[in-house]
C-alpha cells in the first residue's frame, strides 16, 4: 500500500513539475498523470520509468534551441507546451495496452507499449532534432526542398535523430523489462517504421490549410488572426490523429511480426 501511494505521488509530482516548468499546459498535465496511472498499473515501475523517458527527453528538445524554432512553430497548430490532446496522441497507445496486459495478461502486450512509446520518441527527435538540420528538407509528396517544420518532410538529421529515438527506447525496454535481443531489434525497427508511417500520413493525408493573409501552408485553423482555407487532406487527420495512429499502427505491425515468428 505505501508503495502505491508514493508510486502515485511521484506521478502526481511529474506531472505538476511538467506544468510548473512549461513543458505541459494544465490539461497535458492532468492527462500524463491519468496516463501515468494506466502504465503504472500495467506495467509497474518499469513501464513508468520507459515512458518517463519519453516525455522528458522530448520535451527537452522541444525547447532545446526555442527561439530558433519559433518561426517553425507557427506552422504548426499549437506550441511546444503539449496539451492533453498532444499527451494523449503519443502515450494514448502505451495506456492503451499497459490497461490491456492489466485485463488481458500477455507477454506481447509488451512489444505494443514499447513500440508505440518508441515510435513517438522517434517522430518526436525527427521533428525537434530535425528542424535543426541546415539544409532544407525534401517533401516526399514531390522529392523538392520545402520549409522546415513541413509534416511529410525528411532530412538527413531528422532521420539519423529518429533512428537513435527509437533505439534508446528499444534499448531501456531491453534492460527494464530483460528482453532477449531479438525483442530488441523488433521494437527498434518498429518503432523506426512508426516514424516513416507518420511522415507518409503527414505527405499524404493529414489536413493542411493556407493563410489567407500570408499565404503560408500551416496546420492551423487560424493564422494571423484570421481563420485559414483548406487546402488539402483529411479534415480529422490533424498532427494529433497522426501521432496516435502511426504509434498504434506500428505497434501492432510489431505484435503481429512477434506472433507469426512464433
Amino acid at each position: 500500500m505505501d508503495d502505491t501511494i508514493l508510486l502515485i505521488l511521484f506521478i502526481a509530482v511529474t506531472s505538476i513539475s511538467g506544468y510548473v516548468l512549461k513543458l505541459l499546459t494544465l490539461s497535458g498535465s492532468l492527462a500524463a498523470f491519468v496516463i501515468g496511472i494506466c502504465v503504472s498499473i500495467g506495467f509497474g515501475i518499469e513501464g513508468l520509468l520507459l515512458l518517463g523517458f519519453f516525455f522528458i527527453s522530448s520535451s527537452l528538445w522541444s525547447k532545446y534551441k526555442r527561439k530558433f524554432k519559433m518561426n517553425i512553430e507557427q506552422r504548426h497548430e499549437k506550441g511546444s507546451r503539449r496539451d492533453w490532446a498532444q499527451v494523449a496522441a503519443n502515450g494514448g497507445a502505451a495506456a492503451l495496452f499497459s490497461m490491456l496486459n492489466l485485463v488481458i495478461p500477455d507477454p506481447a502486450w509488451i512489444f505494443g507499449f514499447s513500440i508505440s512509446a518508441a515510435a513517438a520518441n522517434s517522430d518526436t527527435w525527427a521533428s525537434e532534432i530535425g528542424s535543426l538540420s541546415k539544409k532544407p528538407p525534401v517533401f516526399i509528396r514531390t522529392f523538392k526542398r520545402t520549409d522546415a517544420g513541413t509534416s511529410g518532410a525528411i532530412s538527413l538529421l531528422g532521420t539519423v535523430a529518429a533512428l537513435c529515438g527509437s533505439f534508446t527506447i528499444a534499448a531501456l525496454a531491453f534492460f527494464l523489462f530483460h528482453l532477449p535481443l531479438t525483442d530488441f531489434f523488433i521494437i527498434f525497427i518498429f518503432g523506426f517504421a512508426g516514424n516513416i508511417i507518420d511522415t507518409l500520413f503527414g505527405a499524404f493525408g493529414q489536413v493542411v490549410y493556407q493563410c489567407k493573409i500570408c499565404g503560408a501552408e500551416i496546420e492551423s485553423t487560424i493564422h494571423c488572426r484570421n481563420k485559414t482555407i483548406h487546402k488539402r487532406g483529411l479534415l480529422v487527420m490533424n498532427n494529433d490523429f497522426v501521432n496516435f495512429s502511426s504509434c498504434f499502427l506500428s505497434a501492432s505491425l510489431g505484435m503481429l511480426f512477434t506472433s507469426l515468428l512464433n
